[in-house]
């Protein structure tokens, strides 16, 4: 493998330094500095990547995404892309009708905010004779037809689930909406994706990540829920053949109607992986409530207007039990937490933990402002999803109404975080929202929708949500970069240092020389992994 002299922009090294150049040598960084200086040390022959006035930064890490999930999702019905019933409707019909052999029509990627109160119906899609399983965006509910709901014997008698809730009409008829854990009463029952099918929506997801910038991740479920097919196996299999580029680390799912009987089998599960070079199963994730919009985030005080506290999924003292025992066991905790009654039991499950495990909280929409102070005291890193910090329906028609203005204004308290001396790392919760981490960074800084987003064009979305907490783009670009590697243990990734590993990519422009609301104008040109080309735009 030849030099590669990167020249011609600028690289970001942390907060407001920069070099002029970079030169990577066996894939590695062998030395950052001015352009003169690297070229009189570059091997002869070496190759030069022409920055075009441009931004050198580390590759992003996604700490929070679904990548074999999206993969399935992007070969099925494929609702991400468009928004509004009729459009949905259309593309459920073209799918249909494009797929006449298929027993299911399932996918996913609607949006609750198109519907009236945030939910769908079953006569909407009963013009299909097949049954119809779609996941909404944010994978915790689905939307059903009359004969998925026949096929499933789900009845006005059928009960609620204890981690879910089925969604019915006033005569206590389901409505075709299944909520959380009720998902799996029709999700269980569609169509098995295959080993290969896995493999190659893996693949796909990769190829679409490393256009992106993203180089490595980690997937915040491998295991089965919402009716996907565990997919540890495919990670070991994709690592062990060589086809995994991307340096991963799989959260194994904590299954939340058992209890520490499972930890053996974690243990197994993580063994499983021990030795692979691009992926570790040393991550645990425990989804402890649900979200706002459905009314299952777990919440102090009653929402307002419907009143009820949501959901906590595990037992608080049992919660506090389990994680103590992970962490003796050395595996780091990933917790899904909305509510901000989550994020205390979170939180106080880990009083006490070893922070070299690295435990992280993701999405954090709501925070009692008194449990700020405990990240950094507790050394627990708080793992940003930004792109939802913004004024768009879902936000200010099923949220904020519901949650009153005192506890909106408790709602992604990012610079309130930093202030405390919070770390952070960020992700995408790719497919719930885009995987672009240029997008993320867009709304970490402007607490605005990017442009040419689905909601960009909603009434208040320009309008900054909450602007006090907003961040700094050096501060926003290291969560993705140095936070996001750190948190995967992947030391020697994430920033632009000699000895590192040569995870870099290209950007068409210079972000921090442009205003910052064009901040979303910014696209990936190259990406590198291991010193070695995956991406040219």
């Amino acid at each position: 493998m030849s030099d590669l002299l990167f020249r011609g922009g600028r690289v970001f090294l942390a907060a407001d330094a920069f070099a002029e150049a970079v030169l990577v040598r066996d894939g590695r960084i062998s030395a950052v500095g001015g352009e003169a200086d690297l070229a009189r040390l570059a091997a002869p022959g070496h190759e030069t990547v022409d920055l075009g006035g441009g931004l050198l930064t580390p590759g992003f890490t996604d700490a929070h995404i679904h990548p074999v999930q999206a993969g399935l999702e992007r070969a099925k019905c494929d609702l991400a892309e468009v928004y509004g019933l009729p459009e949905y409707l259309e593309r459920i019909a073209a799918y249909a009708g494009s797929h006449p052999g298929h027993a299911w029509i399932d996918g996913g990627g609607w949006d609750m905010a198109a519907f009236p109160g945030g939910l769908p119906h079953r006569s909407q899609i009963d013009f299909l004779d097949r049954p119809v399983y779609l996941i909404q965006r944010d994978h915790h509910a689905a939307w059903v037809n009359t004969r998925a709901l026949e096929i499933a014997g789900i009845t006005r008698d059928t009960p609620d689930p204890a981690d879910g809730r089925i969604e019915r009409d006033a005569d206590g008829t389901p409505s075709g909406v299944l909520h959380e854990g009720a998902m799996d009463l029709v999700g269980l029952l569609t169509p098995r994706p295959t080993a290969q099918d896995r493999t190659d929506a893996l693949l796909e997801a990769q190829r679409y990540l490393f256009s992106q910038g993203v180089t490595g991740w980690q997937d915040a479920i491998v295991g089965s829920y919402a009716g996907s097919v565990d997919h540890l196996s495919t990670y070991v299999s994709a690592a062990a053949s060589g086809l995994l580029k991307a340096r991963v680390v799989g959260a194994l799912w904590w299954d939340r109607t058992r209890g520490a009987e499972q930890i053996p089998e974690l243990l197994k599960r993580r063994e499983s992986a021990e030795g692979l070079e691009r992926f570790q199963a040393t991550s645990v994730k425990i989804m402890q409530d649900g979200i706002t919009e459905n009314f299952t985030a777990a919440v102090i005080e009653p929402y307002c207007r419907c009143g009820g506290t949501g959901l906590s999924y595990i037992d608080p003292v049992e919660l506090n039990k389990h994680v103590a025992e992970l962490d003796r066991h050395g595996f780091q905790v990933h917790f899904h937490a909305i509510g901000e009654r989550a994020v205390r039991e979170a939180l106080d499950s880990l009083e006490g933990s070893d922070p070299a495990n690295r435990h992280h909280i993701a999405h954090l929409q709501i925070i009692e402002p008194s449990d700020v102070p405990r990240f950094n005291r507790l050394g627990v890193t708080a793992n940003l999803q930004p792109l939802w910090a913004t004024h768009h329906a879902q936000m200010d028609e099923l949220t904020i109404p519901f949650l009153g203005d005192e506890r909106s204004s408790w709602q992604y308290p990012f610079a309130d975080l930093l202030h405390a001396g919070t770390r952070f790392c960020a992700g995408s919760d790719w497919p719930v929202s885009s995987a672009d981490p240029i997008q993320g960074m867009h709304v970490a800084v402007n607490r605005t929708e990017p442009g040419g987003s689905v909601h960009a064009g909603y009434p208040t979305a320009q309008i900054p949500f909450l602007p006090g907490q907003k961040l700094d783009l050096a501060t926003a670009l290291t969560a993705y970069t140095a936070g996001s590697a750190w948190i995967n243990r992947d030391d020697d990734a994430g920033t632009v240092i000699p000895g590192n590993r040569a995870d870099l990519v290209v950007l068409d422009r210079d972000p921090f020389a442009e205003p910052q609301a064009d901040i979303w104008r910014t696209k990936v040109a190259m990406t590198f992994v291991g010193g070695q080309e995956v991406y040219h735009r």
